[in-house]
């Protein structure tokens, strides 16, 4: 069925115009995504070294979760000289594993929670796609990327008095955990579109559809055979929708709340300003980015993902003529690295909105 559905994507890619298609650093995971559904399946794609690779965050050190046997050998070694102190053993574990960084978000999304919507205060994440790592507190499952979302959101509620959610747009939104939070929780009364390049467009659509019933997730086919895919039509039937990049044009209505976390940084300039033109041509009133303020790596030669050029904050100023600058955060709700580097928040409302 999924390999089908490449096909089909794969073929109308060959008739859009190339802002719609994977940029330099998304040509080198689109491949082994794809080599990863014709040979395993999608069934576990959270477990697929590919899928860990590009769109599925761990808390893991960079590059342990594809590699267990570094992680194992580690805590063999800890085991080993820490042999006869339990809690120093455990204490390592701990940080090793990642759990000691996931419980420090989880401690920053709780106190920092507010009871309004977007409500997530009974979420708990589903196990859908086999993940390789799963948090779990206060009988609650995380991972981090739902950690990441919910911290995004969270910052948004602090800066916003009343957040408007009925309809929001996602570009980029990995295997669909921000409409996974959105939709779990019918308090919120939420429209979810996430809008992504083949083939990961096809693991969200996995997700959300497996987690809510495939009735309640409209896909690419479904959107593709729809003579007007407006927001309004959509929200009327389905809870939610996953397209491809070049159905965007073609969707009209009114957004609340655009959200774009970290792919943004890994595509280029013009394609970025192209889509955030859609953004304000629906007339989203906010805008909520994760960006790395640095920029992302360069795409040196041809042996490594990497951007031709970076996108940094003052980029989406420019790109955002319609919208003014509410707020920037890094503590505590963004990132910042042990050697530098900040993943950063920003959150924007359209000028008309005061």
């Amino acid at each position: 069925m999924w390999t089908e559905q490449i096909e089909i994507i794969s073929k109308d890619m060959k008739q859009v115009d190339s802002k719609y298609l994977p940029t330099s650093f998304w040509q080198f995971g689109a491949n082994g995504l794809q080599q990863d559904i014709e040979t395993h399946g999608i069934e576990n794609f959270r477990s697929l070294k590919s899928a860990l690779s590009f769109f599925v965050p761990t808390y893991k050190f960079h590059g342990w979760a594809t590699r267990p046997e570094k992680y194992q050998d580690l805590v063999g070694v800890c085991e080993t000289q820490l042999a006869g102190d339990q809690k120093a053993i455990l204490s390592m574990q701990d940080f090793l594993s990642g759990e000691s960084h996931a419980r420090s978000d989880f401690r920053v999304y709780k106190a920092s929670e507010s009871n309004k919507q977007p409500f997530t205060d009974k979420f708990s994440e589903s196990s859908v796609g086999t993940p390789i790592e799963h948090f779990e507190f206060e009988n609650r499952k995380f991972s981090r990327s739902s950690l990441n979302y919910l911290l995004g959101l969270n910052f948004l509620k602090q800066q916003i008095k009343d957040v408007p959610i009925n309809t929001v747009l996602e570009i980029g939104g990995g295997f669909g955990s921000l409409g996974e939070i959105l939709l779990s929780d019918s308090r919120n009364n939420t429209f979810y579109m996430n809008v992504d390049i083949a083939p990961t467009c096809l693991f969200s659509t996995y997700y959300l559809q497996t987690h809510f019933g495939k009735d309640n997730i409209a896909d690419y086919q479904t959107v593709k055979s729809m003579q007007e895919p407006s927001l309004p039509n959509l929200s009327e039937r389905y809870k939610g929708a996953v397209l491809c990049p070049w159905q965007l044009p073609q969707v009209s209505g009114d957004l609340d709340l655009f959200v774009n976390f970290i792919s943004f940084q890994e595509m280029e300039p013009d394609i970025v300003k192209n889509y955030l033109e859609h953004v304000a041509r629906l007339n989203c009133k906010y805008v909520l980015l994760r960006n790395l303020r640095e920029g992302k790596q360069l795409a040196t030669d041809g042996s490594h993902a990497g951007v031709k050029e970076q996108i940094k904050g003052d980029d989406y100023d420019t790109f955002l003529p319609d919208y003014q600058l509410v707020s920037t955060n890094v503590h505590p709700f963004g990132f910042e690295t042990v050697d530098g580097f900040n993943s950063e928040l920003r959150l924007y409302k359209h000028k008309s909105l005061g």
